[in-house]
């Protein structure tokens, strides 16, 4: 195959971030955000959307995900949005294809445990981590735009609610950086006022930041509490 090398700049093919990771402690609105996206299918893994009219199916299993998964397929990919809700529990939900990658090796061949993340010296984190991107990248599969909701430790907040450090995301090591760094678009949701607000401002003890030049440095409203008591969304600033 021969190579055509370019002689200009090669115009962005992506305007929009394709996957985008958005946290915040709990009980900020994140759940109440995502029901107001338009063409959102809430993928709801904490019975967490109890009390909200959205577009949403509850997960109990990693089973019933890859089930939800092959009726989205064999539904043509109607939806525009999927919103995991939450990633930290979609890591506690991959254990048993954590355990089937490892007992497809020689030395996990005989292993009859439930939690690889018990084995010596921390060898289970490997097959924890191939399990979960696995899951992801089918999870990519199923629309244009994928949102990976997560939580922060409280302890970690800061007295106004609009800080986390980083080392705090709610999720296990190199998942945690490498969930980051595939991402388009992390934001860091908190709550001001009558406001919600994301924010991607980047700076050296936030996880927060996105390629897409319009979410760049930016700290953006998504839910507005109006006087009448009725919610206004904003997410077409986000999704241009």
């Amino acid at each position: 195959m021969s190579i055509i090398l370019p002689t200009s700049k090669v115009k962005a093919e992506r305007q929009n971030p394709k996957r985008m990771v958005i946290y915040s402690k709990p009980k900020t609105g994140k759940t109440t955000a995502y029901a107001g996206l338009e063409g959102n299918l809430i993928l709801d893994l904490e019975n967490g959307s109890d009390y909200v009219d959205a577009m949403k199916i509850k997960i109990s299993s990693l089973q019933e995900l890859l089930d939800t998964g092959k009726a989205i397929k064999a539904a043509g990919n109607p939806y525009k949005f999927i919103t995991i809700d939450t990633v930290t529990a979609l890591e506690d939900m991959i254990q048993p294809l954590a355990i089937k990658l490892y007992r497809a090796t020689s030395m996990g061949k005989n292993y009859d445990g439930d939690n690889v993340t018990s084995l010596p010296n921390g060898a289970g984190y490997l097959y924890i981590r191939q399990a979960f991107f696995q899951v992801l990248d089918f999870i990519d599969t199923l629309a244009p735009h994928i949102i990976l909701s997560g939580h922060i430790k409280d302890k970690v907040v800061d007295d106004k609610g609009e800080m986390v450090m980083s080392a705090n995301i709610d999720l296990t090591g190199k998942i945690k950086s490498l969930i980051c760094a595939n991402a388009d678009a992390i934001g860091y949701m908190y709550r001001k006022g009558n406001k919600t607000i994301l924010n991607f401002k980047t700076n050296e003890e936030v996880t927060c930041g996105a390629r897409p030049e319009h979410l760049r440095n930016e700290e953006i409203v998504v839910t507005e509490m109006q006087e009448n008591g009725e919610l206004e969304f904003h997410w077409e600033k986000i999704f241009i």
